[in-house]
């Protein structure tokens, strides 16, 4: 197989990247010293051995420590757990510098025709966990999309059994529908986090 469409492809798998972004990527490659191309193999190669994912949020981190700095703090609020889709918004929020709590990173979304995939079992784990530490809010921060919403409603039903001792909430006005977490400005975050709701 010709290795430039062979890479390309590779690229295409990448979210939001197409065929002639992917292409693009390959030709720029192509035009790096060799001395580059060597540091960025060898930075993919390296990734998996450097990069762990934390046992207790979920979110992937250096590796090293038995858990992510965020778990490691010992100052964070252990009342409050938020629920994120992804490792880039909880990195959204940590920019807003509003939420102090912990954080569990659901690694996606459910779709409304019932594909997606997310880390309930690992959850519910750490939610009957939590709830003997002190766990009194839930806070689902998921993006305003249809698929947030989907999963939204899932969790709340999943999460039912709790609903005695747990409170549950979502972010507040501030967010626009159809928003990602990810693209959202540290003070529209900041905003929804403070004004968040029941749910």
């Amino acid at each position: 197989m010709d290795r430039v469409e062979e890479l390309a492809r590779a690229f295409e798998r990448f979210p939001g990247i197409g065929p002639r972004q992917a292409r693009r990527f390959v030709y720029f490659l192509l035009g790096t010293s060799q001395s580059d191309r060597a540091k960025i193999a060898s930075l993919l190669t390296d990734l998996s051995k450097d990069v762990k994912q934390c046992p207790e949020c979920m979110r992937y981190a250096n590796g090293g420590a038995a858990v992510c700095s965020y778990c490691a703090d010992t100052s964070r609020d252990d009342s409050v757990l938020m629920l994120v889709e992804k490792d880039q918004d909880l990195l959204a929020l940590e920019r807003a510098g509003t939420y102090k709590g912990r954080y569990f990173v659901l690694g996606g979304v459910l779709t409304l025709s019932g594909k997606g995939v997310i880390r309930e079992k690992e959850l519910m784990k750490a939610v009957e966990r939590r709830s003997k530490n002190g766990l009194t809010e839930i806070v689902l921060a998921l993006s305003a999309t249809s698929e947030g919403e989907n999963t939204a409603d899932h969790l709340r039903e999943s999460l039912r059994q709790y609903r005695d001792t747990i409170k549950l909430t979502k972010l507040g006005r501030g967010l626009a529908t159809g928003s990602e977490l990810e693209y959202s400005d540290a003070e529209t975050l900041s905003g929804a986090l403070q004004n968040r709701k029941e749910t």
